[in-house]
């Protein structure tokens, strides 16, 4: 444990002297950000247009779809570029394990990402003081942990995509290749299949994240289903980096 929290904090600590984090953060906070605004011009404009009342769905929906396209660029360095530099075979010599490594990585990105979506909270702070009597705090609490989910599952897969590569460019398009399947191709043959549409549908991560979390329903399925995607790419990470010792 003690490795992973090294790795992890050095992970961490790196982002906060990477311009690339930096940029990331600033498209992600600021377009949700944008989005926000919007989204309240339009509803003081025309507030009885809406059956609904603004909720969080209008913070948290933007904000898990831009995850989505930033984590390439927030994972694709992680161990590509340890392959790049040379400083993998450093590693590998280390008394290190090879899950102690890419679960340490996921780690400082994960945290990293808990920052960013612990600063988005100011949205739904000023949207609560806007709307009366305030608004639904458990499907915010919901909304937020898929979100949260939502991240973790992505930075798994980005790492583990990372191990695999010792070129960041090829990482980072393979990552999104990826992602682009999961949040909207792969779910596709849900509407069409006369039959066995249910096991696209599961598979579909925006589906998972809009129909249940952010409706305010938590559903154990669904939050395996983040695990699992978790678990999948540290393992992909894992494996290759131990690939790696023994070549």
């Amino acid at each position: 444990m003690r490795n992973i929290w090294t790795i992890a904090k050095r992970e961490f600590n790196n982002y906060f002297s990477s311009p690339v984090a930096y940029a990331v953060a600033l498209l992600f906070l600021g377009i949700v950000g944008i989005i926000f605004v919007l989204n309240l011009m339009v509803l003081s404009n025309n507030p009885y247009g809406y059956m609904d009342a603004p909720d969080v769905r209008m913070i948290t929906g933007p904000m898990a779809f831009m995850l989505m396209l930033a984590t390439p660029a927030l994972t694709m360095r992680l161990l590509a570029d340890e392959v790049r530099m040379g400083t993998m075979e450093l590693l590998l010599t280390a008394p290190l394990r090879d899950y102690e490594l890419v679960v340490g990585k996921w780690l400082g990105a994960f945290l990293f990402n808990l920052v960013l979506i612990g600063i988005s909270l100011v949205f739904p702070i000023m949207l609560n003081q806007m709307v009366k009597p305030g608004i639904d705090q458990m499907q915010m609490i919901a909304a937020y942990l898929g979100v949260i989910l939502v991240a973790a599952s992505l930075l798994g897969l980005g790492v583990g995509i990372s191990a695999i590569f010792d070129n960041q460019i090829a990482a980072f398009f393979t990552t999104l290749v990826v992602f682009v399947v999961l949040w909207w191709l792969i779910g596709a043959p849900a509407n069409i299949l006369p039959s066995g549409g249910e096991v696209f549908a599961y598979l579909d991560m925006s589906g998972q994240l809009y129909n249940n979390f952010n409706e305010g329903i938590l559903k154990l399925s669904s939050i395996v289903y983040f695990l699992s995607l978790t678990s999948l790419g540290l393992f992909i990470g894992a494996t290759a980096v131990e690939i790696r010792r023994w070549r």
